[in-house]
Formats: structure tokens, C-alpha cells, sequence
């Protein structure tokens, strides 16, 4: 208010999750019709159905002890959010914290050297404890995120879930809940609750509304405490079907051909979370039969392929990558699986069972195809080796796909000139979802892939040959046919599959 114009949200432009705060229930919220989605530098961004409301301007600012600032929007569209974000299980949450009275014990122990083991168990066994975790898996589920986050800060606890790639605030519990939540996570993943100065690693497994969700737990020491991050693994929604992951016919084509070869190394390259691990899942389960046995080594095992013998690797028992792979060789496979060519051991014998008749696959963290092999090169791995054994290498990346029920054509944005220069003709429609219910008002759900196929040819194994550098092996796979990764999102903005600002996001950097 205090004079400045208020601001109008377009459907797209609201909150994919609206901001949960003390001072502000969720009776309020509905009773009143507004919604609370930023807090900063003790400001308070609302969308309020009804602007010119004074008064609730007024104990917004008092409840939250923050300036006000109104955005306001289609009231259909606020009503939609209000009873997708804070129906019947935020209200649990409320009622839940509401009725964690500090008196029952539950306080934040700033002194983690006095923090009695007994009394974490008995906070972490209490019920409204048990509800209050249960109801942040239940509801990551229900938004499909792939993972919780959960941060301590100097006075409140932050929870954050990523939906589609991006990260989303949540909630806010009152930091006295810290410990218990901490503790109680700690206990249904098997980890040392009284170690609090040493990151872990843990498991889950649990039935949420008929599904089997396996929970990966990592916490790691920060200085308000231990951050936790669960990443759920919904083994009944994991898509290993080549056919579904994004390529174009042709690109499948040459990567079936790729995959079906009787020795070689075939490399995904790609950072962190950009769908490495499904495409190799879904390579072998192409090309899994009862006439041949695949042996995968991981770390970890994300989901259990059936017909696969899967290894898990425990570094701190000496069982790494190297060492097993050196066994597993004696276990007459015909294809192995490396999760991840992390040093010259490792790649050596990759390419040792490459050169001895096995087909393998493993992955790099690089960022694009070509670079792979510049990368190995660099690692140690000999030139004539490389080029004898490495047959394709496939560069990915993730983007968001436009929602299909709110999928909408618009005209070209803003960067026209760049467009144009990227082959986008100036009478290809762009589309955008405008956000509906279904995507939670971001215009968006799930994810494809971005693919750039590498098939290294004769006149690549050369190049490797003579150690050329990566521009050099670029450059020739280029004249081979290889479309980049940038021009594979171009492609998918023509279709409609997703935006330009997404193609951009993941392939900038490169």
C-alpha cells in the first residue's frame, strides 16, 4: 500500500509454492483470501483478493512485524492456490507445530556437546514429531519433487523441495523443533543420531499411498546445525524406456545401433542431475536378455533392474570402483555398467575390458560430448587406447517440459535477433503454459531431455589418435552430423515441448 501501485499477477506469475511463515495461519490465509510468496529485507509480498482491505494490510504488517507490499490477481486463480497450498494438510502442519508446546521438552539445545542421546530418541518418538516428518515426505510426493532439503538457519528451519529441476521454499518450522526433526529423519534412516560433527549417508524405504518410495539421506555439519537432503526415489514412476526420455527418432536410431555392438566404450557425459543414470538404466534395459549377463557397479544403486546384477560400491571398506571392477571381470559379463570414471584406475581397466570384448557404459562429468575424450586424454589414458575402444558419447542435459494443459501459443520474446540467428524463423510459433492447477502454476511439468550424440568415426579416431585438442575433435564431429545440445533445444522449442528461457538456463554455460 503506503502509496505505491499495486501490482497485477498474471496466472504464471504466482508462486509455485506460497511462502509459509509465523504470524500468519492458515486460517487466516483462506478466511481472508491472500497469499503470502516472499519475504525479504523485512518486506512482505502478498497477493490479496480483495487490495483495498486497509485493515488486513494493517495486521498483516503487525502480525509479521514487516512493511506490506500487494500484488493482486485473478481471484479464481488465488482460490485455486489457496486450496492446493493450504488445505487440509498444511492446516495438519499448522495444528501439528501449534501443539509442540516448548514445555514438552522440545527446545533447541544450542550446546551441541550437552546434547543427551536418550533424550533426542525420546523427542524424535514423540507423535507429533513422527507426523510432522511424515507429512514433508507425503507432501514432496504429492508435488513429485525429487528432493527435500532441509536447512538449519539462526532461527528457523527451512524446508525446500525440487520439483522439475528447481529448487522451491516450502516450510518454516520454529527452530526449537530442530533437533527432533534432525534425530527422527537420523533414526528412520539408520544413522548415528549422537554424530553430529560428520556428514552420513542413509537409507529409506517406505509406502507412501500405495507407492514404494526408497530414500536416499545425506546430512552433512553447517554452522546452525546439520543440513539434510533426501532424495526420493519412486521406483514406480522411473522411466528406463529410451523411447520416452526425449531423443529424436533419429538420434535413437543411431544410439540403438551404438548400444547393440559387441565391445566398446560407450560414455554420457553431463553434470549433476541431468538424467545420466536413467539413460544408462534405459540403455540396458534395451538390451538386456537372457543370453547375456550385465553387471553394473554404482554408487549408489538408485533402482534395482531386474535381470541385472547390480553392485553397490563401499569405498570405506575398499570396495571402490577400481577393485571391483577388477573382480567383476572374472565374473564373465558381457556387458558392464560403471557408474562413474572418476580417475585413471578406473578408466584403464574400462578400457581393458572394452579391448578383452566387453561392451561397457560408464559416464563423465564434462560439458559436451567432445570434451570427454579431451578429458580422458587428460586423466592419463593413452591415445591409441582411447581411439580403439570409445565408440559414441552422448552429452545431456534436463529441461522443463511446458505443462499440456495449459499449454499456450505466444509471440517470439524479446531476443528476436539471437533467435533468428538460431535458426528460429521469424514464423515458428513459441509456446508457454500459462499455469493451471495441474503444474501449480508454473506452466510447466516434468522434464526431457537435451541430447548431443557423439559416434566417433574414422576420421575422430584419428584425431584422437594424434591427440588433437577439443576444438579440433568439435569441429569434425560437426562435418559427421552432430547436432549440439543447443541446437537439440532449438528443436523442442519448435515442437512445443519447452520454452526458449529453458533451453538457455541449461545450455548457456556452454
Amino acid at each position: 500500500m503506503n502509496g505505491k501501485t499495486i501490482i497485477h499477477l498474471a496466472p504464471e506469475e504466482f508462486p509455485r509454492v506460497p511462502l509459509v511463515m509465523d504470524g500468519i495461519s492458515t486460517r487466516f490465509i483462506r478466511e481472508n483470501r491472500i497469499i503470502p510468496f516472499e519475504w525479504k529485507d523485512g518486506t512482505l509480498k502478498v497477493i490479496m483478493a480483495d487490495p483495498v482491505k486497509r485493515e488486513l494490510v494493517d495486521a498483516l504488517r503487525a502480525a509479521t512485524a514487516s512493511d506490506v507490499l500487494v500484488h493482486t490477481g485473478d481471484p479464481a486463480v488465488i482460490d485455486e492456490h489457496i486450496s492446493r497450498f493450504y488445505s487440509k494438510d498444511q492446516q495438519n502442519l499448522d495444528r501439528i507445530i501449534e501443539g509442540i508446546d516448548e514445555r514438552e521438552g522440545y527446545e533447541f539445545i544450542h550446546d551441541e556437546e550437552e546434547e543427551d542421546v536418550g533424550h533426542l530418541k525420546d523427542l524424535a518418538s514423540e507423535a507429533p514429531i513422527i507426523r510432522l516428518v511424515n507429512l514433508f515426505i507425503t507432501r514432496a510426493v504429492e508435488l513429485r519433487a525429487s528432493d527435500i532439503h532441509i536447512e538449519p538457519f539462526e532461527d528457523e528451519m527451512k524446508i525446500r523441495y525440487r520439483i522439475d529441476g528447481v529448487l522451491n521454499d516450502v516450510e518454516s518450522t520454529p527452530k526449537r523443533l530442530q533437533a527432533a526433526i534432525v534425530s527422527r529423519i537420523k533414526i528412520m534412516a539408520r544413522l548415528n543420531i549422537a554424530e553430529r560433527r560428520l556428514p552420513q549417508d542413509g537409507r529409506i524405504r517406505l509406502r507412501v499411498d500405495e507407492k514404494e518410495i526408497a530414500i536416499r539421506v545425506s546430512t552433512i555439519p553447517i554452522v546452525n546445525g546439520e543440513s539434510i537432503v533426501m532424495r526420493l526415489l519412486d521406483r514406480e514412476s522411473i522411466v528406463i524406456d529410451l523411447g520416452r526420455l526425449g531423443f529424436s527418432q533419429a538420434m535413437l536410431a543411431s544410439l540403438a545401433r551404438l548400444i547393440t555392438k559387441p565391445n566398446g566404450i560407450i560414455l554420457v557425459t553431463g553434470p549433476t542431475g541431468s538424467g545420466k543414470t536413467t539413460t544408462l538404466y534405459g540403455a540396458l534395459d534395451k538390451i538386456n536378455s537372457p543370453e547375456k549377463k550385465i553387471i553394473t557397479v554404482e554408487d549408489p544403486v538408485e533402482y534395482q533392474l531386474k535381470g541385472v546384477n547390480q553392485i553397490q560400491v563401499k569405498p570405506q571398506i575398499g570396495l571402490d570402483f577400481a577393485s571391483t571392477l577388477r573382480h567383476i571381470v572374472r565374473q564373465d559379463p558381457d556387458i558392464i555398467m560403471i557408474g562413474e570414471i572418476r580417475d585413471l584406475e578406473t578408466a584403464q581397466i574400462a578400457i581393458q575390458s572394452a579391448l578383452t570384448g566387453h561392451l561397457v557404459f560408464s559416464t563423465l562429468h564434462t560439458n559436451d560430448a567432445p570434451s570427454a575424450i579431451t578429458r580422458l586424454l587428460d586423466m592419463g589414458v593413452e591415445n591409441f587406447l582411447l581411439s580403439s575402444t570409445v565408440r559414441g558419447i552422448l552429452a545431456q542435459r534436463l529441461v522443463r517440459m511446458i505443462c499440456p494443459d495449459c499449454r499456450r501459443q505466444t509471440g517470439m520474446s524479446d531476443d528476436v535477433e539471437e533467435l533468428m540467428a538460431l535458426g528460429m524463423g521469424s514464423g515458428v510459433p513459441v509456446w508457454r503454459g500459462a499455469g493451471c492447477e495441474t503444474c501449480g502454476h508454473t506452466g510447466f511439468f516434468g522434464r526431457s531431455g537435451l541430447f548431443e550424440l557423439l559416434v566417433v568415426d574414422e576420421d575422430l579416431r584419428r584425431l584422437t589418435l594424434k591427440g588433437a585438442d577439443e576444438g579440433e575433435i568439435r569441429a569434425q564431429a560437426r562435418r559427421s552430423g552432430m547436432k549440439t545440445l543447443l541446437e537439440d533445444g532449438m528443436e523442442k522449442v519448435r515442437l512445443g515441448v519447452t520454452t526458449i528461457d529453458e533451453v538457455f538456463r541449461v545450455t548457456r554455460e556452454d
